[in-house]
């Protein structure tokens, strides 16, 4: 079908925001089980107040048959202003097209689709909870990227915020090193890694693999010293990786967590105030980074602390 008569729908209401985008793809699904044409008055309360059926659980359960786990609206679209004109408006777009069951899915996944995009659109969080750890903030903040990365495949969030939050450290203590976007490759560059300060090489990455070794191996030829710098479950890989060819005693693996989690203590002078003003810091370089390295501005950093 024509899906642009339903994209104009979409943009003579607006539909931009999480609750009407929760409310719509609702009642898409609600139609498309209904009996054409459909009835506007069967879909609301006895009160008149709200649209029958919409919630937070029946969104949810939807969206995670297209793999998306995130949450768009606590509500659900159920109390999101203007949901009964939009019901009543909707219904009278379908009662005009008169979808088929399988017209009914093509419109479903435009709705997904506009809600990826919503998704994507909106920045990271890292948390400013003083009861939370920095450690556990960072792991939250990747837990985001990895999330949207299972809901966008192909696209390497968690590895492109691990680069560039290492990246952001470094300029604060190290302004003149040189900063890369993330799919920038190192050979073209010369760098012989993702960084190079002195007489040391940091390696940035998600996955350690055989072929990183081999470059971590070329650095300790070339008189250079390898950091390895990877997400906390990945490092065992590789030690084992760099075990197995023997030059373990050489090299350095960093977890990310635990990188940023002692900088920003020490940076921070071990209290409450400055730890923030240190994490201020870090993410306004980093951010910094993604205006000027990337494309992508649903990379940003939100922090309010």
């Amino acid at each position: 079908m024509d899906i642009t008569v339903v994209d104009n729908f979409r943009e003579s209401h607006r539909i931009n925001t999480k609750g009407s985008l929760a409310a719509v793809l609702q009642l898409n699904r609600f139609f498309s089980t209904d009996t054409l044409p459909i009835n506007p008055d069967d879909y609301r309360t006895e009160k008149e107040g709200q649209v029958k059926g919409l919630s937070k659980d029946n969104c949810q359960k939807i969206l995670e048959e297209h793999n998306i786990s995130r949450l768009l609206a606590a509500e659900g679209g159920r109390t999101s202003r203007g949901s009964m004109s939009l019901m009543r408006d909707y219904a009278e777009l379908i009662n005009k097209i008169k979808p088929s069951a399988e017209q009914f899915n093509e419109i479903e996944l435009y709705w997904i689709n506009r809600i990826r995009v919503f998704f994507a659109g909106k920045p990271f969080k890292l948390e400013s909870d003083n009861s939370l750890s920095v450690d556990a903030a960072v792991e939250h903040l990747l837990q985001q990227a990895a999330r949207r990365q299972k809901e966008n495949p192909g696209t390497m969030y968690v590895g492109t915020v691990l680069q560039h939050l290492v990246a952001a450290k470094l300029t604060i203590i190290a302004p003149d090193v040189a900063i890369n976007g993330a799919a920038v490759a190192d050979d073209p560059t010369g760098r012989g890694g993702d960084f190079n300060i002195g007489d040391t090489v940091i390696h940035c990455t998600t996955a350690p693999a055989p072929l990183l070794m081999e470059k971590c191996q070329r650095n300790i030829k070339s008189g250079l010293h390898p950091i390895i710098v990877t997400v906390r479950d990945r490092v065992k890989n590789a030690w084992d990786l760099a075990s197995d060819l023997g030059f373990e005693n050489r090299l350095e693996v960093w977890d990310i967590q635990s990188f940023l989690s002692s900088n920003v203590h020490e940076h921070g002078h071990f209290t409450s105030a400055a730890r923030h003003e240190t994490l201020t810091r870090l993410i306004k370089a980093y951010n910094t980074i993604i205006d000027e390295c990337e494309s992508d501005p649903s990379l940003h950093i939100e922090y309010d602390g």
